[in-house]
Protein backbone atom coordinates (compact mmCIF):
# COMPACT_ATOMS: atom_id res chain seq x y z
CA UNK A 1 0.00 0.00 0.00
CA UNK A 2 1.04 3.76 -1.02
CA UNK A 3 1.86 5.83 2.20
CA UNK A 4 -0.86 8.68 2.36
CA UNK A 5 0.67 12.51 2.86
CA UNK A 6 0.29 14.18 6.02
CA UNK A 7 -1.44 17.71 5.66
CA UNK A 8 1.43 20.06 7.57
CA UNK A 9 0.30 23.39 8.69
CA UNK A 10 2.69 26.24 10.59
CA UNK A 11 2.05 26.61 13.94
CA UNK A 12 1.98 31.04 13.87
CA UNK A 13 2.93 31.19 17.29
CA UNK A 14 6.46 29.43 17.33
CA UNK A 15 6.72 29.41 13.86
CA UNK A 16 7.00 25.17 13.74
CA UNK A 17 5.67 22.92 10.83
CA UNK A 18 3.04 20.27 12.43
CA UNK A 19 0.49 17.96 11.32
CA UNK A 20 -2.82 19.39 10.80
CA UNK A 21 -4.42 16.76 12.99
CA UNK A 22 -2.08 18.45 15.80
CA UNK A 23 -2.92 22.03 15.10
CA UNK A 24 -6.23 23.90 15.69
CA UNK A 25 -7.79 26.46 13.34
CA UNK A 26 -8.75 30.15 14.19
CA UNK A 27 -10.27 31.62 11.73
CA UNK A 28 -11.71 35.42 11.20
CA UNK A 29 -14.77 35.48 8.95
CA UNK A 30 -16.30 38.48 7.09
CA UNK A 31 -17.07 40.63 9.38
CA UNK A 32 -13.63 40.45 11.07
CA UNK A 33 -14.87 37.71 13.85
CA UNK A 34 -12.26 36.11 15.17
CA UNK A 35 -13.50 32.72 16.30
CA UNK A 36 -11.71 28.77 17.24
CA UNK A 37 -12.98 26.49 14.35
CA UNK A 38 -12.86 22.38 15.58
CA UNK A 39 -14.15 21.09 11.91
CA UNK A 40 -11.65 23.50 9.75
CA UNK A 41 -14.63 24.03 7.32
CA UNK A 42 -15.54 28.07 8.78
CA UNK A 43 -15.20 30.56 5.90
CA UNK A 44 -12.59 33.04 6.12
CA UNK A 45 -9.08 33.26 6.72
CA UNK A 46 -7.41 31.09 8.77
CA UNK A 47 -4.58 30.32 11.03
CA UNK A 48 -3.32 27.20 12.92
CA UNK A 49 -1.97 27.09 16.71
CA UNK A 50 -0.75 23.76 18.50
CA UNK A 51 -3.01 21.98 20.40
CA UNK A 52 -0.75 22.98 23.62
CA UNK A 53 -1.45 25.45 26.53
CA UNK A 54 2.00 26.61 26.89
CA UNK A 55 1.67 27.85 23.29
CA UNK A 56 -2.25 29.31 23.72
CA UNK A 57 -1.06 31.88 26.57
CA UNK A 58 1.78 32.90 24.76
CA UNK A 59 -0.47 33.51 21.94
CA UNK A 60 -2.29 35.92 25.00
CA UNK A 61 0.60 37.48 26.22
CA UNK A 62 1.72 38.32 22.26
CA UNK A 63 -1.65 39.32 21.21
CA UNK A 64 -0.85 36.84 18.04
CA UNK A 65 -4.09 36.82 16.62
CA UNK A 66 -4.19 40.65 16.25
CA UNK A 67 -1.76 41.43 14.74
CA UNK A 68 -2.34 37.57 12.11
CA UNK A 69 -5.72 39.00 11.65
CA UNK A 70 -5.11 42.73 11.89
CA UNK A 71 -7.78 43.45 13.79
CA UNK A 72 -8.51 43.91 17.63
CA UNK A 73 -9.42 40.41 19.52
CA UNK A 74 -11.42 40.65 22.62
CA UNK A 75 -9.29 39.40 25.86
CA UNK A 76 -11.74 36.87 26.29
CA UNK A 77 -11.18 35.19 22.86
CA UNK A 78 -7.77 34.52 24.42
CA UNK A 79 -9.15 32.88 27.65
CA UNK A 80 -11.61 30.61 25.45
CA UNK A 81 -8.58 29.88 23.29
CA UNK A 82 -6.22 28.59 26.56
CA UNK A 83 -9.63 26.40 27.95
CA UNK A 84 -10.17 25.04 24.19
CA UNK A 85 -6.41 23.82 23.92
CA UNK A 86 -6.18 22.36 27.51
CA UNK A 87 -9.61 20.49 26.98
CA UNK A 88 -8.57 19.11 23.56
CA UNK A 89 -5.04 18.54 25.07
CA UNK A 90 -6.75 16.58 28.28
CA UNK A 91 -8.64 14.77 25.51
CA UNK A 92 -5.90 13.59 23.84
CA UNK A 93 -3.94 12.70 26.30
CA UNK A 94 -6.79 10.41 27.95
CA UNK A 95 -7.81 8.66 24.89
CA UNK A 96 -4.30 7.94 23.69
CA UNK A 97 -3.56 6.26 27.15
CA UNK A 98 -6.23 4.13 26.85
CA UNK A 99 -5.24 3.18 22.92
CA UNK A 100 -2.17 1.47 24.36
Amino acid sequence: MKKRKVPMRKDIVTGEMAPKKDLVRIVRDKDNNVSVDPTGKKSGRGAYISLDVKVAQQAKKQHTFDKVFETKVDAQFYDDLVAYVDHQQARRALFEDGQD
